[in-house]
């Protein structure tokens, strides 16, 4: 009889990107992370923002706390050669991240600026080519790469506008990674939660009648928590998953299939 693989992170080293506050989805993927046995590597987006990161970097563990701003040129390879120097590879990594301008986010698609859809595609996107870019010669024995969508990406979401057209592009990215990493490997994924209530959902306009349709149409009658999408997200990045790669996985309580 087979043995059936692990579904721990004992050993593994995560690099988190996105911690915000304790609202974050990345929050609840990392205290997910570590509670598997991760050791973890966190990034906040710049001085501002290290006030609200830090003591939550402290109470997972962390051994790194790095700046992270995409838009800055460097800073996401420092961040990698930080990780190098401290373990010399990384075994999982998470995306976290996403912007666009409020006056493009809140306009029509069709509205949309040159400068604005470029910011957009640039830090929600590109930055996820560029970390999986990265990451790859540090993952010689294999590894685990996840980036946060959306529904919105493949249908039509009443105000979620530019991020639908951006989001889409980060799924599609998501499956040619695989396909092109899967031979050392290197499994990639888009989670996609249902609507939640962090910081970045605040710039989506009416997010709150968003929210409060979606927990009425889900089979499960609520939305899913920050913790739930923690837990699957650190699921996947475990031996248990090896088999799972390309997917867009919806941790939504099933609204994506609700009419």
């Amino acid at each position: 009889m087979s043995s059936i693989p692990a579904m721990s992170l004992a050993g593994k080293v995560v690099l988190v990107t996105g911690i915000a506050n304790d609202r974050s989805i990345a929050w609840g993927c990392a205290q997910a992370f570590r509670a598997l046995g991760a050791e973890l590597a966190v990034t906040y987006l710049n001085d501002r923002a290290r006030p609200h990161v830090a003591p939550l970097a402290e109470r997972l563990g962390a051994a790194l706390l790095l700046p992270l701003d995409v838009t800055v040129e460097g800073q996401l390879e420092a961040v990698f050669e930080a990780v190098r120097a401290r373990w010399s590879r990384v075994d999982a990594v998470l995306h976290s991240i996403a912007y666009a301008p409020r006056e493009d986010l809140q306009g029509r698609v069709t509205d949309c600026s040159r400068a604005g859809f470029l910011q957009a595609m640039e830090i929600s996107c590109w930055s996820f080519i560029r970390m999986a870019k990265l990451a790859e010669p540090l993952m010689p024995q294999g590894g685990a790469l996840f980036c946060m969508t959306y529904l919105g990406a493949e249908q039509v979401v009443p105000n979620y506008n530019l991020m639908g057209p951006v989001k889409a592009a980060l799924e599609s990215a998501t499956r040619y990674l695989a396909a092109e990493l899967g031979g050392q490997g290197i499994r990639v994924h888009a989670i996609s939660p249902g609507p939640i209530r962090t910081r970045a959902a605040s710039g989506i306009a009416q997010f709150e009648t968003l929210a409060e349709n979606a927990a009425a149409l889900a089979p499960i009658r609520r939305l899913a928590t920050i913790e739930e999408v923690g837990a699957t997200t650190a699921f996947l990045a475990t031996d248990a998953a090896a088999a799972m790669t390309g997917q867009t996985l919806y941790v939504d309580g099933g609204y994506h299939i609700a009419d």
